[in-house]
């Protein structure tokens, strides 16, 4: 064994549309094994002996001490200069193909990850190939992921799997250009519906409304010019159909605006 010395009112939210809207610090200590008495050390045949205190030793554990904390100044210094602090550990990177253009986005693994996991799943899937943004409200959000465009130009709602925890404790915000999941008014009913926010929506952060909010799991990193233009499209009341059959949907684009396909990025 070793041993140390040493009010309430209604707002727009993204819904699914399933009929409801919606710091190392370096510490000196001297270690030493069971049943040893400070000042004494290993041999390398287990035996103990003492050690000599005097003007040599002294200098040595000073040089020592020294070597070690130029050594670790030097390592956190090149490792500040190369970002490889862990909050600086970049996350999985995919890319949303539209008919308006690419939209790259990274996603937060570590803060989201029951989310992201979720959502690289259907894209794995090919599952948004072909979807629509379906609901975009200028200044608000653009959302999308979970109505297909059908040969016919029918625009339908897809199956999708079970849904995923609500992760939006997490800390991560609701600001212009994040990416978060769309949902009913069950908190944790979000399946694979998602929404790009256009502006900054602080009213979504938990505990928000409703003592939860939506989970953002990522942000945009190239194309929010992408996200602007898709926002400034005209919008109005189209018909869709969705898991319960034909219904009018308001703010969906005049144009189809299609998410061609959404791929990891290599």
């Amino acid at each position: 064994m070793t041993l140390r010395d040493c009010d309430e009112r209604r707002v727009a939210v993204p819904g699914d549309f399933e009929g409801r809207p919606l710091h190392l610090p370096i510490k000196r200590c001297r270690i030493y094994s069971h049943g040893m008495r400070a000042g004494e050390r290993l041999t390398s045949h287990g035996a103990s002996r003492k050690l000599r205190d005097g003007p040599l030793n002294a200098v040595l554990l000073n040089s020592l001490y020294l070597l070690m904390h130029k050594l670790t100044s030097l390592f956190l210094t090149s490792t500040l200069a190369l970002g490889l602090t862990a909050s600086a550990v970049a996350g999985p990177t995919v890319v949303i193909s539209t008919s308006q253009g690419d939209i790259t986005l990274e996603l937060n693994q570590e803060k989201a990850p029951k989310t992201v996991e979720n959502f690289l799943g259907y894209v794995k899937d090919g599952f948004y190939d072909n979807t629509v943004f379906h609901r975009v409200i200028e200044g608000f959000m653009i959302q999308g992921g979970g109505f297909g465009l059908e040969e016919s130009g029918e625009i339908k709602q897809k199956e999708t799997k079970a849904a995923v925890e609500n992760e939006a404790k997490n800390g991560l915000k609701n600001a212009r250009g994040t990416i978060a999941m769309a949902r009913t008014s069950d908190p944790h009913s979000a399946t694979a519906q998602f929404f790009i926010n256009h502006g900054d929506n602080d009213n979504l952060d938990y505990p928000s409304f409703d003592g939860w909010g939506y989970a953002v799991f990522g942000k945009v990193t190239e194309g929010l010019d992408v996200v602007d233009k898709i926002a400034k499209t005209a919008t109005g009341t189209k018909t869709l159909t969705t898991k319960g059959g034909k219904a009018p949907m308001k703010d969906v684009p005049q144009e189809t605006i299609v998410i061609k396909s959404i791929k990891v990025s290599e």
